[in-house]
């Protein structure tokens, strides 16, 4: 395994392979960056990770300075799934102030964007950055954020970049708390309670599948069980997964048949995502 920390050197690196397959990162892996490692590996010859904390995508009040910095234990753990370790330092990246931005879809204002302004702008315009770079013809990103994954589609559909976009099943623990860098902010006693948060996204899926259409009810039944347990919630959501737009007869149209259910809330300080697609029969 080769690690590199400048462009010019991952490039020339880089020169002779026609079959990349590449899993962007911020560091601080968890066995959920290493499943897309080795899903990154069926599909193609070289792998290539980048760990590269983006300060494009914090928000003035979010943890850029306290976010984790693990790259020797990392690299460690990535001994075996990748063949080239790209690690560049915010000058190698930005070595002049970032004035040209990717403006992202409508829908990167909703969800998480309500309340990250500016947080997909900022994934979206590295991301693209990160493509350039490397060049891949795969590139692999993790369901858990079901939101951030579809903006990025929706960049590599419409900007026509050469790439093909692979979404990593979420990795879960064995009680199903999905796995995430932020969970090791948990505190013993949340870290018991944090599984709720899938549990209450199971019962919704449930619903959904026993025949309840009314979506409006089910995100409001959900939002009112976490708090009762203690959540602060940003939002419980019934979206389609094609578009992420509400789910339900718009139109004239019926209810689309994939659906996902999506939520982002607060235990103590820790903010946790999770989702659960729900495929209906036709």
């Amino acid at each position: 395994m080769q690690l590199i920390s400048t462009i010019a050197e991952l490039r020339a690196r880089l020169s002779d392979e026609h079959a990349s397959a590449f899993v962007p990162t911020m560091g601080n892996l968890h066995e959920g960056h290493l499943n897309l490692m080795r899903l990154a590996r069926e599909h193609g010859s070289c792998v290539v990770a980048s760990i590269f904390v983006n300060p494009l995508q914090f928000g003035p009040t979010e943890d850029f300075d306290k976010y984790p910095r693990t790259l020797e234990a990392d690299c460690a753990r990535l001994q075996g799934l990748a063949d080239i370790v790209f690690a560049p330092a915010v000058s190698e990246m930005y070595p002049v102030k970032q004035t040209v931005f990717v403006e992202p879809p409508p829908i990167a204002n909703e969800l998480c964007g309500a309340s990250r302004p500016g947080h997909f702008r900022g994934m979206a315009t590295v991301v693209l950055k990160l493509l350039n770079i490397v060049q891949p013809r795969v590139a692999l990103f993790g369901k858990k954020d079901y939101q951030q994954l579809h903006i990025i589609r929706q960049m590599v559909l419409q900007m026509n970049l050469p790439v093909r976009i692979v979404g990593g099943e979420t990795v879960r623990a064995a009680d199903g708390l999905a796995l995430s860098s932020r969970n090791q902010y948990l505190s013993l006693e949340e870290r018991g309670k944090a599984v709720f948060l899938y549990q209450t996204l199971q019962e919704a899926q449930k619903a959904i599948l026993q025949g309840e259409r009314d979506f409006e009810r089910l995100e409001k039944q959900a939002v009112e069980a976490l708090q009762a347990n203690g959540w602060a919630v940003d939002y419980v959501a019934v979206r389609n997964q094609s578009d992420l737009q509400s789910a339900g007869t718009v139109q004239g149209n019926p209810v689309q048949y994939e659906l996902v259910i999506m939520a982002a809330a607060r235990l103590g300080n820790t903010r946790l995502l999770d989702n659960v697609e729900v495929c209906l029969a036709d």
